[in-house]
């Protein structure tokens, strides 16, 4: 029998995916000559890992074994080392404009969102991670195709993203803004495997306090 723990895990997993499948389909559903009915669709997961330790989730359960799960209607970047709170102040923050403007539109904090563009990219339009992570917030190509960004090197467009990223990883881990910043780093898949804690990688544990602490100092100028 599965640990209520560890089904919290697979239900936060399973929405992130949910979500990720709606944001990827839903162009593409909006046409008129697609519309149908709403549908339902249910997640199960099996009660037992696979051979190779995996879990295994399916909307049709091929055996007893499976559990419903939910009932539904139907980005590894490096910290850069010489980010500090003075070289980051609230008088010396490029694309302003840009970061209220993402703010706004998703209810998230400037200087959170300058705060993880200092971490990610210390504000260079041009950063390029070795895995491919790319502009100021550092995107993967998959998650600057989901949000739609034609260009990840125009500030705008990649501030925009990064934002809605964040905010979805924010509401999938209830405000907790330490799981969210993880997951921003080292991916939910990652969150989720080490059972709804901060993953022990290294460059996670030294990004999410680098971040929080920015945050806090950029909140208390009152940006």
């Amino acid at each position: 029998m599965l640990r209520p723990e560890t089904i919290g895990c697979y239900i936060a997993l399973a929405q992130y995916k949910i979500m990720l499948i709606r944001s990827l389909l839903l162009p593409a559903l909006c046409a008129p000559w697609l519309i149908t009915p709403a549908a339902h669709a249910d997640i199960y997961v099996h009660g037992n890992a696979n051979a190779t330790g995996e879990i295994r989730l399916s909307n049709f359960p091929a055996d007893t074994g499976y559990q419903l799960l939910i009932g539904e209607s139907l980005p590894d970047v490096a910290v850069s080392p010489t980010v500090t709170a003075q070289s980051v102040s609230a008088n010396n923050l490029p694309f302003d404009d840009a970061v209220r403007a993402a703010a706004i539109e998703t209810s998230l904090e400037p200087a959170l969102l300058h705060a993880v563009i200092a971490a990610e990219s210390h504000h260079d339009t041009h950063a390029r991670s070795p895995r491919g992570a790319q502009g100021l917030m550092q995107l993967m190509p998959a998650t600057a195709r989901r949000f739609q960004v034609s260009n990840p090197y125009d500030p705008a467009q990649n501030i925009r993203a990064g934002a809605r990223y964040l905010r979805e990883l924010r509401d999938l881990y209830k405000g907790d803004m330490s799981l969210a910043l993880a997951a921003y780093n080292a991916g939910p898949e990652a969150v989720y495997r080490y059972g709804g804690h901060v993953p022990p990688f290294d460059e996670t544990r030294r990004y999410v306090p680098k971040v929080m602490q920015l945050y806090r100092k950029l909140a208390v100028r009152k940006m």
